[in-house]
């Protein structure tokens, strides 16, 4: 059987079980009898049941059994916080448009599906021409918007946020967000949730909630929608150590793992210990391979095939603006290899963005056996003098003065650093007895 007809039998079987699930009410697109809104669907009583189930075992399996913080935060999020996030500014896929119909696409899916046509359906293609089109497949998250340009007659791809906007209160003036991710409500209570954990790291907080994403093209059903319930986590580990208590557990797990390396490469996905692919620095630290060992056997447990289920490494450029490393659970279906599940370190991206946005300081202390004294200079301009001399400048004034004392202070550090007698601090390094140390994540 040849490519084209696999494709073709594929989705007659695939439309089969659509038809199979709507009719028995699993789930149905919302607002039918007004011919419904692309990317949004209800559940019946079936799928109800089978969703309330999987999120019964996924709390079992995280929260309760690791011993997790569990938040419930709301939906409306005011732009403030999002903005310290990067999500107004970074929370993007690349968008173009048919200039005649002026119907809406994401720039990468047209591209994929060319790619994916041409090689189910070409049979006169070569094998340069078809290791071509497998290895735009592979690097596609990672093109900019100039490469994914597809000369045809559509406009040039341009990057489209994908959050829902909308306005708190009834003055219209607190502009706000749908959640597009259910982190951001454990990042914010960081301060209380350290303590009511005692004020100790390691630990995890976990939250379900819905999250919405204003989709520009939703298919594939119910894989790509623009409202859904999402499951997250987040571990607070020392930035300086993030060896994991309980590694060792799911240290001898193998499993098919695609590295970035072996994408790029062309090669194919291969098994590997999770505890070898942290020791090899393929995966970056010990927390993030417990947490893909976690995720590995929830899955496993849920009755996914263990052939068809893999976790990917993102490209370089694939990775969002908050993360060090980042993997995708991905499982085999007739769409393809899909992502189910997300695994990133953010290192202290988050917990530093908020803090510098609110003022309150998203800390964790630790006591050292001595004390450790570091000098910071601190500028503390008296405004009101700088006001009565300068008025409406007084702003532009304060900025110069920092820039001003910076710069003999960085000249200071370099001297000392090459000529002895000062250590180098990072943001995060701990200090005196009792004083505050971010937390990577």
């Amino acid at each position: 059987m040849d490519s084209a007809q696999e494709a073709q039998n594929r989705e007659a079987f695939r439309q089969a079980i659509v038809n199979t699930l709507e009719r028995r009410l699993f789930y149905i697109p919302s607002f039918k009898i007004y011919r419904g809104v692309a990317g949004l669907y209800d559940y019946g009583p079936p799928g109800c049941a089978v969703k309330s189930n999987v999120l019964a075992f996924w709390r079992k399996h995280f929260v309760l059994e690791e011993n997790m913080l569990e938040v419930d935060c709301p939906c409306v999020t005011p732009e403030v916080v999002l903005n310290a996030s990067g999500h107004v500014d970074k929370f993007t896929d690349l968008k173009v448009k048919d200039e005649k119909t002026g119907n809406c696409y994401r720039a990468g899916h047209l591209l994929k599906d060319f790619c994916k046509d041409k090689l189910e359906r070409e049979t006169n293609l070569g094998e340069e021409k078809k290791a071509e089109f497998k290895h735009v497949l592979a690097v596609l998250d990672d093109l900019s918007a100039e490469e994914l340009d597809t000369k045809n007659p559509l406009s040039d791809p341009y990057p489209f946020n994908l959050m829902f906007q909308t306005s708190i209160g009834p003055s219209g003036m607190l502009p706000g967000y749908m959640l597009p991710e259910t982190a951001q409500g454990i990042f914010v209570n960081f301060k209380d949730l350290y303590y009511y954990n005692g004020s100790k790291l390691p630990f995890a907080a976990a939250q379900i909630g819905q999250a919405f994403r204003n989709e520009i093209s939703p298919r594939q059903g119910l894989l790509r929608v623009r409202e859904f319930t999402l499951a997250e986590i987040e571990y607070f580990v020392d930035p300086e150590d993030k060896a994991y208590p309980k590694f060792s557990e799911v240290a001898k797990l193998e499993f098919l793992m695609f590295p970035r390396e072996d994408q790029v490469s062309g090669r194919s996905a291969k098994r590997i210990p999770i505890g070898e692919a942290v020791a090899q620095g393929i995966v970056n630290n010990e927390t993030l391979g417990y947490v893909i060992g976690r995720v590995y056997l929830f899955l496993t447990y849920l009755g996914i095939d263990k052939d068809r289920l893999r976790f990917r490494q993102h490209l370089a450029n694939e990775m969002a603006h908050y993360a060090a490393d980042c993997w995708d659970a991905e499982i085999e279906c007739s769409y393809g290899w899909i992502e189910c599940v997300g695994i990133a370190d953010r290192f202290a991206y988050d917990l530093c963005a908020h803090t510098d946005k609110s003022g309150v300081p998203l800390v964790a202390h630790e006591k050292l056996p001595e004390p450790r004294e570091v000098g910071k200079l601190v500028i503390a301009p008296v405004k009101k003098e700088l006001g009565l001399a300068f008025k409406g400048n007084q702003r532009m004034v304060v900025e110069a003065l920092e820039v001003v004392c910076l710069v003999p202070l960085c000249i200071y550090l370099i001297l000392r650093f090459f000529f002895g007698g000062f250590e180098i601090q990072r943001p995060w390094e701990k200090r005196s007895s009792g004083v505050e140390s971010d937390p990577g994540i």
